[in-house]
């Protein structure tokens, strides 16, 4: 079919934040999308309360890290403690981070919303149809065919893809087929968030409250707001926790002071993969794909790194000639990352999720006595590096977040990635003889890298090479020789390996 018979390159059905961002990401890479979303406005109430430094620096690429900082905070310290008070675990934040920006954010989610519609509507490329829902579609050779209907009427697109970002019941899975994995964790939480009032008294750090008589959350959110989640007992009914003096009566013991309920829901805590992430021309990203308990506050950084892993792929394949293929390792590089950080949520949930109170003394003491020795008490919150996908397994760095110094440049912070701009980079120490198309490949002596010259000649002596390759989406594809990491490179885009599904 011509290029000119379709509506757009692709079809984003859904735009909370992970389609929004990937919406915005591919039009950013050139790429005509139609966005539709069901509801007619950002939803008005927090849900998701956390991102982290990889996250923002995605904000960075697409030019809006400055405005997301304004609904956002800092992360605090993250503690564990048990019911009268004492210390089991305290998680600080780390005072560096890869991505050259803080460890992590809370933030409020509709401001963060409202700062990704505004990107779209000043974005060209892409198209936004709000109260428009996806009927089904059907997939040819060439493309995909879905209809909507919505304010407008039923309406056809064609596109070249179609992406479902469309939540946990999502009708594009469902097509896809396959069925998911379920880690058989099930758990319903009450969730409260709060609007400060004058006279407030608000905890100033992130708490996991391990009492079996109620396992209780209580975290920062957005600036001047809090959030608390309180786990149900056996036979607790969830209309009846929704009640004013009930909410009343739990945040009472916390002595927060005046405070404005802002939302109250129960939610099912559960982990779950599905087991097919494409069909064809039709994809699967956020909680379409996975759904995690919010322990470790990952949800919707899942989400929106598959966003930033998709984007660049379907550039690759659309524009750049790239084989349809590559997008096979689009799961194969997601999957262990999502299901690493299921896990970590899963294990933490059942720590504070005991309700047996001989099981919770045992599960105190052998946590205080491992804090005493120095022990860590929990997993490092860190995503393994990709072992397989589209980078040169067993290469130096490859398949890890590659690092973003930064420097202070007059008033400004000057940050690697500003400088270098999108696309994949080939850093290295000299000249290389060969090129592909779209690869930006300077030397360290390039005037743009004196800045941070330091730090990247400390990543290629960390791992005794002579460059880098690093993808459009910051993750190395390997670590090596110069001349030989291009040849690899052109070769991975067009003869990628063929996952079966």
């Amino acid at each position: 079919m011509a290029a000119r018979d379709f509506d757009a390159d692709v079809l984003v059905v859904g735009l909370g934040p992970v389609g929004a961002v990937l919406t915005a990401l591919l039009a950013q890479r050139g790429l005509t999308v139609v966005g539709i979303e069901k509801d007619m406005a950002v939803h008005p109430l927090p849900r998701a309360v956390h991102f982290d430094h990889e996250i923002m620096r995605l904000f960075q690429q697409l030019g809006i890290a400055e405005q997301v900082g304004r609904h956002a905070r800092d992360l605090p310290d993250y503690e564990f403690r048990t019911a009268d008070g004492k210390v089991l675990v305290n998680l600080a934040p780390p005072r560096q981070t890869q991505s050259g920006w803080g460890a992590g954010y809370m933030f409020h989610q509709p401001g963060l919303e409202g700062v990704l519609r505004e990107r779209l509507a000043s974005t060209a490329l892409a198209e936004v149809r709000l109260g428009a829902r996806l009927d089904g579609f059907a997939q040819d050779a060439d493309g995909v065919t879905a209809e909507t209907s919505g304010p407008d009427g039923v309406r056809t697109i064609r596109a070249r893809y179609i992406v479902g970002c469309d939540g946990a019941w999502s009708p594009v899975r469902e097509a896809i087929g396959g069925g998911v994995f379920d880690y058989q964790f099930d758990e319903p939480w009450l969730v409260v968030d709060v609007k400060a009032a004058e006279g407030s008294r608000l905890p100033h750090i992130n708490i996991q409250l391990c009492d079996p008589a109620r396992p209780t959350t209580c975290v920062l959110s957005g600036p001047g707001r809090h959030r608390w989640e309180f786990m149900l007992l056996p036979g607790e009914a969830p209309e009846a926790m929704l009640d004013d003096a009930v909410v009343r009566d739990l945040l009472g013991p916390w002595d927060c002071g005046p405070v404005e309920i802002e939302r109250k829901a129960v939610y099912r805590f559960h982990g779950l993969v599905a087991n097919r992430w494409r069909d064809g021309r039709a994809l699967i990203a956020g909680d379409a794909a996975h759904q995690t308990p919010p322990f470790a506050g990952q949800g919707m950084c899942a989400g929106l790194r598959d966003a930033a892993n998709l984007a660049w792929k379907i550039e690759a394949v659309i524009k750049g000639g790239a084989h349809d293929n590559l997008l096979n390792t689009y799961q194969t590089e997601r999957e262990p990352h999502v299901r690493s950080a299921i896990e970590l949520a899963i294990g933490m949930g059942r720590v504070v999720c005991m309700l047996d109170p001989e099981a919770a003394a045992q599960r105190n003491a052998d946590m205080l006595a491992a804090r005493a020795s120095g022990a860590p008490p929990l997993p490092p919150l860190q995503a393994p590096a990709f072992a397989d996908g589209c980078i040169v397994s067993g290469a130096p760095g490859a398949g890890s977040v590659f690092p973003q110094p930064s420097t202070d440049e007059g008033c400004r912070r000057l940050r690697l990635d500003d400088v270098l701009g999108e696309g994949a980079w080939l850093l290295s120490r000299k000249a290389v003889t060969e090129t592909a198309t779209g690869l930006l490949a300077p030397t360290l002596d390039d005037d743009r890298l004196v800045p941070f010259r330091t730090p990247l000649l400390a990543w290629l002596d960390r791992f005794g090479v002579d460059a880098v390759l690093v993808r459009p989406d910051r993750y190395v594809f390997g670590g090596g020789d110069p001349d030989q990491l291009v040849r690899a490179w052109t070769h991975s885009l067009a003869h990628p390996f063929s996952v079966e599904r």
